[in-house]
């Protein structure tokens, strides 16, 4: 069984040039993880911090969960990642001395049926960059399309 996607960080790719990416476990309550089932979760706002030898996510929006009534959560609460001391030890290396950011790409469970994060290692672009990005791949997907026009012989 493949990993469900519930919710994807578009501009994320766009705005930052990702070095490396980390799967992270992250701690949700009972309304939290129904709420995220049905798909009512957005990254765009959410970004990482390390703090303390953990490392959070913040801005991640969480609608809450109707039938949970009193007992609902927070829907903008930082939530715990979960990973391994040595990863935190490199993440907190690079964001501090390297000028680094932690952007979250991805939301999904497991074959498990665990919520894991895809967090990147990534460094913002500036508008050039951005530009830059673009007109790359569109030269390469027109060279894409020439090669398909050549092998099907309608050159």
């Amino acid at each position: 069984m493949p990993r469900k996607v519930v919710a994807r960080n578009r501009r994320a790719r766009r705005d930052y040039a990702v070095e490396e990416t980390y799967e992270a476990g992250i701690a949700l309550t009972g309304s939290e993880v129904k709420s995220v089932r049905a798909g009512r979760v957005s990254l765009d706002e959410a970004y990482a911090k390390v703090e303390d030898g953990e490392v959070w996510l913040h801005g991640m929006h969480i609608a809450p969960y109707e039938p949970s009534s009193y007992y609902g959560h927070d829907p903008e609460r930082p939530r715990k990642l979960l990973l391994k001391r040595r990863e935190i030890a490199r993440l907190t290396g690079k964001v501090t001395r390297a000028g680094y950011t932690l952007v979250p790409l991805s939301l999904y469970f497991n074959e498990r049926g665990y919520a894991k994060v895809e967090l990147a290692l990534a460094k913002g672009r500036t508008k050039v960059d951005k530009r830059r990005k673009i007109i790359e791949e569109e030269e390469e997907r027109r060279a894409r399309e020439a090669m398909k026009r050549f092998q099907r012989g309608t050159w």
